[in-house]
């Protein structure tokens, strides 16, 4: 692997911000569809056990649907690309032995040999305490995707905008959640600024390190 310089990695991250106006003509290549939505399975999560779904938003009737549950924002219908971020409701002793099972076919091991695992996670987000708030846990591991996939979009030179103002009931309406284990959480527009957005020059604005960054 030949890592990115610090250059690079800090002029993508000052380049990317919360995209306003899309270029609605403007689509993402395939190729680099195919390495975000890589980049979201790649994502990190409490003991591997990735507890949500990524809906690619493919259908326009769909999108335009979304709209009017999503404060009128354009994003919805302008970006090239459009994910909903849902969470499952609540955890439960088969999402454990699906990761199990997967885990025992990825690396060719005795399902027998991960029973500890299995109790560890059975112990903590099914029957212990982080289980009687499964749904706020398993949001918790949508938002580390939200930012991996935010970031890998800046490092390829793609716009994204995270986007909370939405209605999640209305979502999981339109997109017949219902009684699926699933609920929406948050969504992201991803596609290229347009020429009238008058962020893209907007200064970032942050606070100083010294705000945010304490070492002892």
């Amino acid at each position: 692997m030949n890592p990115v310089s610090t250059q690079q990695l800090l002029e993508a991250l000052n380049w990317r911000y919360a995209t306003k106006r899309f270029d609605a003509a403007k689509k993402i290549p395939a190729d680099a569809w195919a390495a975000l939505e890589r980049a979201l399975i790649l994502t990190p999560t409490s003991y591997g056990l990735q507890p949500y779904r990524f809906i690619v938003m493919t259908d326009p009737a769909k999108r335009a649907e979304l709209l009017a549950h999503s404060w009128n924002q354009r994003q919805v219908v302008d970006c090239s690309h459009y994910v909903v971020f849902t969470a499952r409701t609540k955890m439960t002793e088969a999402d454990v032995d699906h990761l199990i099972q997967r885990t025992a076919e990825v690396r060719k091991t005795p399902v027998e040999s991960l029973a500890a695992y299995r109790g560890m996670m059975l112990g903590d987000v099914v029957h212990g305490s982080r289980g009687k708030t499964g749904h706020e846990w398993a949001t918790r591991q949508v938002y580390i995707a939200l930012g991996n996939l935010m970031t890998s979009a800046a490092m390829l030179g793609i716009d994204a905008c995270p986007m909370e103002g939405l209605v999640p009931l209305e979502y999981d309406r339109v997109l017949g959640l219902k009684d699926s284990g699933y609920a929406t959480v948050v969504a992201c527009a991803l596609g290229f600024r347009g020429g009238d957005d008058k962020y893209a020059s907007a200064p970032k604005v942050r606070f100083e390190a010294s705000d945010l960054i304490r070492k002892i």
